[in-house]
């Protein structure tokens, strides 16, 4: 939860753009940060390893970087302004998981940096079922459970091991090894920057899935005492 603490200090920073914004409706700003979140994903999905790869994962982070900030802005619109609405809240949340999802499913597509087809799938279901956690002890009436590996810090480790892929691509860098004792019981057997983000990610998802059932199964039994 590391990258949640700095929403504060984001907040600060774009609220004189959010205040000049009154005249637009939150959601357009929600469907357009779908259609760079789309790119980023296309590019994460087809990036090659090469000085052209190089080029497509940087545009990648330029795209997930407007994507984000765009949904970020959506909300501190609608609240500033006084727009907030519950098909806001609903369709804000619903992007946030398809985003959440594709980004993960398209770098598990991309076969130059992922050896193992079932890795993005894995680290997309870990997620969703993560988010679905907290959205569960909210609807039971425990409020939104926020603990575990947030989408803030998946969006951080995106970035980041796009980066480092970037940095492979452009040099012309192996992967790093993993020991045998570690590749025999997964079958990954070398890590790069994009698969780093889909195990990262995986972890997290199950770190977090079980950070908040048993969190929300603990607050139940206090309840029913």
């Amino acid at each position: 939860m590391a990258f949640e603490k700095a929403r504060g200090l984001l907040t600060r920073i774009q609220q004189p753009l959010v205040n000049r914004m009154g005249g637009i409706d939150p959601a357009v700003l929600t469907w357009i940060s779908v259609i760079f979140a789309g790119l980023c994903c296309w590019l994460l999905a087809t990036s090659s390893r090469d000085e052209n790869g190089a080029l497509q994962l940087v545009g990648a982070l330029v795209m997930l970087c407007i994507a984000a900030e765009l949904d970020a802005l959506d909300g501190a619109v609608a609240r500033t302004h006084g727009k907030v609405s519950k098909y806001g809240d609903w369709l804000d949340h619903t992007i946030d998981r398809l985003v959440d999802l594709g980004l993960l499913i398209s770098i598990g597509l991309n076969a130059e940096w992922i050896g193992l087809g079932w890795l993005g799938w894995a680290a997309a279901t870990m997620t969703l079922l993560g988010s679905y956690m907290g959205t569960q002890a909210q609807s039971v009436g425990l409020g939104r459970n926020y603990g575990g590996f947030s989408r803030a810090d998946r969006l951080l480790t995106t970035f980041i091991g796009t980066l480092v892929a970037a940095i492979q691509a452009y040099w012309g860098k192996g992967d790093l090894a993993i020991p045998n004792s570690i590749s025999n019981l997964t079958g990954i057997d070398s890590l790069n920057g994009l698969s780093a983000i889909l195990i990262i990610s995986l972890i997290g998802g199950i770190w977090t899935f079980l950070t908040r059932a048993i969190s929300s199964r603990k607050a139940l039994l206090l309840e029913g005492e």
